[in-house]
């Protein structure tokens, strides 16, 4: 069955995409095989959008698909949605955001929950964008829920990391220096038609500047996504940094951050939260409830 299923989601069948997606994300019966049957025989660059809320992400992300479908290209949007704590499911709904685009059928558009997850990813994301590289895409974009500084885990995945801010934002100077500077490849300044925008691309170019290895600076380009100012900029930037031959040792570090993730969900896969909350609302009304006690029981 599910070798069926590859077949068709490498021959462009969306449906197929869809579904080999969901069995990954309710760790249906078999999708472990599904993922070991995967081979990869194209280098897809995956391309993480982060940055804070409010700085235009969903918009440059529509605006760059589009740049790129202009430019002949199929591309993979994943955008992780923060969830509702209560049901575990997407708020946000990017989807709603790109409607323009789904009919298209060089794209595929997706939303994930983040169902908790501190970093901004999606629990199964590693999973899901490898289903993506088998899916013969030319770009995979994933768009991070926006948390600030722990989205620093879309490095761990990401080949190239653009961080998406506004001029507004003088505060996240300070953020930066504090270490998403290391995993940023690629500055964007959106909403450059703003005021404030010359003083504070200045000042991310000092910061760029004084932060550059002998391999790479990492660039700011401005943009204003909603008026489609600064695309082609920005793919310059990105398709450099592809070509920059850099990754070496970084692609290593990831590599090792990506199989510890991997390792780390497969321990705790037998974990229900339902479960948990519902022995949690039983077990802590006890007045000597020691949660450290409590959890002490499922560590190996």
């Amino acid at each position: 069955m599910h070798s069926d299923l590859l077949i068709q989601l490498q021959n462009g069948n969306k449906r197929a995409l869809a579904r080999a997606i969901s069995l990954i994300e309710n760790d249906s019966e078999g999708y472990e095989q599904l993922l070991e049957s995967l081979n990869f025989n194209r280098n897809i660059p995956i391309i993480g959008i982060t940055g804070p809320p409010g700085a235009g992400k969903s918009t440059l992300i529509n605006a760059f698909t589009k740049y790129l479908i202009n430019l002949n290209k199929k591309v993979a949007v994943i955008a992780v949605d923060p969830s509702s704590p209560f049901n575990k499911g997407s708020l946000m709904g990017d989807r709603l955001r790109m409607n323009e685009h789904f009919l298209n059928p060089n794209i595929f558009i997706r939303s994930m929950a983040s169902r908790g997850s501190l970093g901004g990813l999606a629990p199964k994301i590693f999973e899901v964008a490898d289903l993506l590289k088998a899916a013969n895409f030319d770009y995979i974009i994933i768009e991070t829920v926006g948390v600030g500084q722990s989205e620093i885990e879309i490095a761990s995945l990401a080949d190239t990391t653009v961080l998406v801010l506004v001029p507004e934002g003088g505060d996240e100077i300070q953020t930066i220096k504090s270490g998403i500077m290391e995993i940023a490849d690629v500055f964007v300044l959106n909403k450059s038609d703003r005021s404030g925008a010359d003083s504070f691309f200045k000042n991310l170019f000092s910061l760029a500047h004084n932060n550059a290895s002998t391999e790479w600076e990492t660039p700011i380009i401005k943009t204003v996504a909603h008026k489609y100012e600064g695309l082609e900029q920005l793919f310059e930037a990105i398709e450099k940094h592809q070509k920059a031959n850099i990754f070496s040792n970084k692609k290593n570090l990831l590599l090792a951050e990506k199989a510890i993730m991997l390792i780390k969900n497969i321990r705790v896969k037998d974990l229900n939260f339902e479960y948990i909350f519902n022995d949690l609302k039983e077990i802590s009304k006890n007045k000597n409830f020691n949660i450290y006690r409590y959890v002490k029981k499922y560590i190996n």
